[in-house]
C-alpha cells in the first residue's frame, strides 16, 4: 500500500512539474515526492535555507492557546477596531453586553471549524507561509498573493501599535515618564528575543502565555466571588444579573450586534499562528493536532465565560469603559471591575499582566510577519532579498524589516500619532475574517483536487473533525461577518455615512482586492479565475508517512473501547 502510495505521487509530480509560470502559478520552492525535507540538510546553489525547526509541542500548546489572549478582554477596544465610527462623541460598541457575548460565542464557533481545517492541511503540508500558500496552491494565485501580503502588513502594522501600548500600561504606575523611553525599551527586549531564533519566540510564548491563563483563570473565580457579594469592601453585595437588566443587555439592537464583529475578529486573532508555526515545529503530525483540538474548547471556556463573568459584575455604561482605547489600562474590564469591588492591590497584578500580554502580542506579530514574508519572497511574490535565511534559521532581512517597522511607535510623540494609527490599523481591521475564510475555502478546493486526483481520505495524517461540512459552515460564518461588518461600517450607529466612518473600519477590503487584480494583471490572467482541481499541486511541502501504521493508529484510536479517551482528548489534550 505504501509503495502505491508513493507511486501515485511521483506520476502526479511529473504531471504537474510542466510549465507553472506559463499557467501564472510561481515555481515550487521545491518538489519530489515523499518527504520533500529529507535533504533539507543538503543546500543546493541559489537555495535559500530552510527555517529551523525547533518548536516542540509545549511551545506548539502554548502557541494555540496563550498567543490568541492578545488584547481581546484584557482591552479589544482600539481605535480602529472598537470604534467603528470615527466621531469621538458616538459610541460603535458596547461593551460586556449580551450582544458582544453572542458575537463572540458565533466568532468561536467559527474558529472551531476554521483551525480544524487549518490542522488538516498544516499536518500534511507543513510548509512555510501555511495558509497563504494553501490560497495560493488551491484556490487562486492571485489570492493568495493579496492575502499573503495583507497578513504580513497587518502584523507589520501591529507590532508598533503593540509596543505603544506596552509603554502605556507603565502609565498606570508612572505617568511622569515619557512613553518615548518605553517604546525603546520594549523595542529593545524584542531585538533581545530575535537572537535566539524561532526557539526564543517559542520560549516567550510559554512562559508568558502560561501567566496570561493563571491570570484570567483567577480572574473567573474572583468574578463569583464578587457576583455573589463576598467581597467585604464591595459595597455593592450581591449582584447576580442585576446589570443585565439595568443598563440592559441588549443595547443599539441589530447594528450593536453587527458592530461586535470586528473586535471580536480582532480578539481572537493569532488563533491561526498555530498552522504557521507547523513549518517550525520539530514533529507537525504529532503536535498539531492535539494543538487544533485544544483552541476552541480552551478558547470556549476562558473568552466566552470570562465575558460573560464581565458583563455580570460591571455595568456595560461605566463611564471609564465607554472612554476605553488602545491599551488604556485605567479602562481595561478585568482593572474596572477589581476596583469597582474595592479591592487594593490586584488592579497592579493584573495590570502586570497586561503589559505581559501587550509584549506576548509584540512577539507574535514579528513571527507572523517575518515568516510571511519570507514565504512571499521564496516563492517570487515579494523582493527576493527578504528569502535569506541565516544559518540559525532565522528569516534575517524580514526580521530587519519588522522591527525598522516597530520604529513607527515613536510617531506617537507627534501631535497626529493617534490619527495617523488609527489608519494604519484601518489597513489591516478586517485581514483576520478575510485569512479565515481563506482557510476554509482552501479546505474545501483541498479536497476537491485531493479527490481528483485518484487520493483518499485514508491517506491524510489527520482530518478535520468536521470534515468539508465544517469548512463550508466556517465560510459562509466569515462571509456574514464580513456583511455585517459592512453594514455597520456603511451605517454607524448613532451617525449619518460618511466615507471617513467607513474606510476606517472597511478599507482592508479595497486594498485585498488591488492587491488581487494586480497580480492577475501581471501573471496576464494566469491561471484563470481559479485552479482546476486538476491543476492542484498536492505535492510540494508533503510529508511522507506510512499508511499502514496510520490506519493501524486511526483503528486504534476509533475504537471502542477508548471512547473515554476520546472525549478527554478532544476537550483537554
Amino acid at each position: 500500500m505504501a509503495t502505491d502510495f508513493k507511486a501515485s505521487h511521483v506520476a502526479d509530480e511529473k504531471r504537474l512539474n510542466s510549465s507553472d509560470d506559463e499557467k501564472g502559478f510561481p515555481p515550487p520552492a521545491y518538489s519530489g515526492a515523499g518527504d520533500h525535507e529529507a535533504g533539507a540538510g543538503m543546500l543546493q546553489p541559489g537555495e535559500p535555507r530552510e527555517l529551523s525547526r525547533a518548536l516542540k509541542g509545549r511551545h506548539m500548546q502554548m502557541i494555540a492557546i496563550g498567543t490568541t489572549y492578545k488584547l481581546t478582554l484584557i482591552n479589544s477596544r482600539t481605535p480602529a477596531y472598537a470604534h467603528i465610527q470615527i466621531q469621538e462623541d458616538q459610541l460603535a460598541l458596547d461593551s460586556l453586553s449580551a450582544l458582544e457575548l453572542i458575537g463572540f460565542i458565533v466568532i468561536g464557533a467559527m474558529l472551531l471549524f476554521t483551525v480544524q481545517a487549518l490542522g488538516e492541511l498544516a499536518v500534511l503540508y507543513p510548509v512555510n507561509g501555511a495558509f497563504y500558500m494553501y490560497a495560493v496552491r488551491f484556490i487562486d494565485p492571485a489570492w493568495g498573493f493579496a492575502m499573503g501580503w495583507e497578513y504580513a502588513l497587518s502584523w507589520l502594522i501591529i507590532l508598533p501599535f503593540e509596543i505603544t501600548a506596552a509603554g502605556i500600561t507603565i502609565e498606570f504606575w508612572r505617568d511622569d515618564i515619557n512613553i518615548g523611553v518605553w517604546t525603546a525599551v520594549f523595542l529593545t527586549l524584542l531585538i533581545l528575543v530575535q537572537f535566539f531564533a524561532v526557539r526564543g519566540y517559542g520560549e516567550v510564548e510559554f512562559v508568558l502565555g502560561i501567566m496570561k491563563i493563571i491570570a484570567v483563570i483567577g480572574f473567573i473565580f474572583l468574578g463569583v466571588i464578587i457576583d455573589c457579594g463576598g467581597v467585604p469592601s464591595d459595597n455593592r453585595g450581591y449582584i447576580g444579573a442585576r446589570y443585565w437588566h439595568d443598563p440592559g443587555a441588549f443595547r443599539n439592537g441589530f447594528k450593536g450586534f453587527c458592530s461586535v464583529f470586528v473586535t471580536a475578529a480582532f480578539a481572537f486573532a493569532g488563533t491561526e499562528l498555530v498552522g504557521l508555526a507547523a513549518a517550525e515545529a520539530e514533529d507537525p503530525r504529532k503536535t498539531l493536532p492535539k494543538a487544533t483540538r485544544q483552541v476552541f474548547w480552551r478558547i470556549a471556556v476562558f473568552y466566552i465565560l470570562s465575558l460573560f463573568i464581565l458583563g455580570l459584575i460591571l455595568r456595560s455604561d461605566n463611564e471609564d469603559l465607554l472612554g476605553a482605547s488602545g491599551a488604556n489600562t485605567k479602562a481595561s474590564p478585568f482593572v474596572l471591575a477589581i476596583q469597582e469591588a474595592g479591592i487594593k492591590g490586584l488592579p497592579s497584578v493584573f495590570n502586570a499582566v497586561i503589559t505581559l500580554s501587550v509584549i506576548s502580542v509584540a512577539n507574535s506579530a514579528t513571527f507572523a510577519s517575518t515568516r510571511t514574508l519570507q514565504a512571499l519572497a521564496k516563492n517570487r511574490m515579494a523582493p527576493r532579498v527578504l528569502q535569506y535565511v541565516d544559518p540559525q534559521g532565522r528569516p534575517l532581512w524580514c526580521i530587519v524589516l519588522q522591527l525598522v517597522f516597530g520604529l513607527l511607535a515613536f510617531i506617537n510623540e507627534a501631535d497626529v500619532g493617534t490619527q495617523v494609527f488609527t489608519w494604519l490599523l484601518s489597513l489591516s481591521a478586517l485581514n483576520n475574517l478575510f485569512v479565515w475564510a481563506s482557510i476554509c475555502l482552501s479546505h474545501i478546493r483541498f479536497r476537491r483536487g485531493w479527490a481528483a486526483q485518484g487520493h483518499t481520505l485514508d491517506e491524510l495524517p489527520y482530518t478535520a473533525q468536521f470534515g468539508v461540512i465544517g469548512s463550508y459552515i466556517g465560510f459562509i460564518l466569515n462571509i456574514l461577518a464580513l456583511a455585517a461588518t459592512f453594514y455597520v461600517s456603511l451605517f454607524p450607529i448613532g451617525g449619518d455615512p460618511n466615507a471617513e466612518a467607513f474606510f476606517t473600519t472597511f478599507l482592508s477590503a479595497p486594498i485585498a482586492i488591488a492587491l488581487y487584480v494586480g497580480w492577475k494583471i501581471k501573471t496576464r490572467g494566469g491561471p484563470g479565475m481559479y485552479v482546476r482541481a486538476h491543476q492542484m499541486d498536492v505535492l510540494t511541502g508533503l510529508r511522507e508517512f506510512n499508511p499502514e501504521i496510520l490506519s493501524t493508529e486511526k483503528k486504534q484510536q476509533w475504537g471502542i473501547r477508548n471512547i473515554p479517551m476520546r472525549l478527554y482528548h478532544a476537550v483537554f489534550v
